[in-house]
């Protein structure tokens, strides 16, 4: 009784012993990822084969670029609440929307141009043929959403 005992013990052991070397094993890299200086970024380093000076200066780029990213996002979402109270108001003024609408709409644009520019720096601490498939990466995101807003209105046009 006391030996069929001692090998079940041995046995679940060895098991967790394994899960747990397997675990650890396979798991590497994701932990070493979110060690490293700027763990959102690490992704960028492993798809564009990025050496640990040009990592740690995009890092630095990126960490200079969020507080002005921030800022205008707050303050495009603060231009929305107005502009949502605005036209949900007993009286409407078309003009003082429109003018609402521009206000948001120069934000939107320093926000793009901002954003432009971050990846535009951004590529430029890569080889040159990684920094070219970054941009291009960058541009298909960009437009992936720009399409779909176009897509939409498009379809909304239809329908009416």
């Amino acid at each position: 009784m006391k030996r069929p005992t001692i090998v079940l013990l041995a046995g679940l052991l060895a098991a967790v012993a394994g899960y747990c070397g397997l675990f650890f094993h396979g798991t590497k890299e994701q932990r070493e990822m979110l060690r490293s200086a700027a763990p959102e970024l690490s992704w960028l380093k492993k798809e564009f084969d990025l050496g640990d000076a040009e990592f740690e200066q995009i890092a630095r780029l990126h960490e200079r670029y969020l507080p002005r990213c921030e800022e205008l996002c707050q303050r495009i979402a603060a231009k929305n609440v107005e502009l949502r109270q605005m036209v949900t108001s007993p009286n409407v003024d078309a003009k003082a929307v429109e003018l609402k609408l521009k206000e948001a709409g120069d934000l939107r644009v320093e926000c793009q141009r901002n954003m432009f520019n971050h990846f535009l720096e951004v590529s430029r601490q890569m080889p040159p043929e990684q920094g070219r498939r970054y941009l291009q990466w960058v541009h298909q995101q960009a437009l992936a959403d720009h399409d779909m807003a176009q897509r939409h209105a498009v379809h909304h046009m239809d329908s009416h």
